[in-house]
């Protein structure tokens, strides 16, 4: 009898450890599937932001080469207006037609009073009209 209850008590401790085991086994699953759900979120994360840094340093590189056109065209530019300013000593220069249009001169004005072509007077006129 003392046999029998044993073998019923290793029985039982049996069953319940396999239960346990079963029970935590059925976790650990349930754990590396959230982990390994969470990893593939953190890893597409990860491809979207590195994505978005590459057409970051793309637009700045693009960006750069644009300023860089631009330097090379504005460059000589103060040296052209110079020239201009300085090819006819008895007309009104450049700098005084640019003062006349902040006064709110228009092109016909220019032209006339300034003996600047048509071409030039509105070129002034947009250059420093605000």
């Amino acid at each position: 009898m003392i046999f029998e209850a044993a073998v019923i008590l290793l029985a039982l401790l049996w069953a319940l450890s396999l239960w346990f085991f079963l029970n935590y086994s059925k976790r650990q699953r349930e754990l590396a599937a959230q982990q390994a759900q969470g990893d593939a979120l953190r890893d597409q994360r990860i491809k979207d932001l590195a994505k978005r840094l590459d057409d970051y340093q793309n637009v700045t590189v693009r960006m750069g080469e644009a300023i860089h056109e631009l330097r090379a065209v504005v460059a000589p530019l103060p040296e052209k207006l110079l020239q201009l300013e300085q090819r006819d000593p008895n007309s009104v220069t450049f700098s005084q037609a640019a003062k006349l249009v902040g006064m709110g001169a228009s092109v016909e004005e220019l032209t006339q009073s300034c003996g600047l072509t048509q071409a030039e007077a509105e070129l002034m006129s947009r250059l420093h009209r605000g």
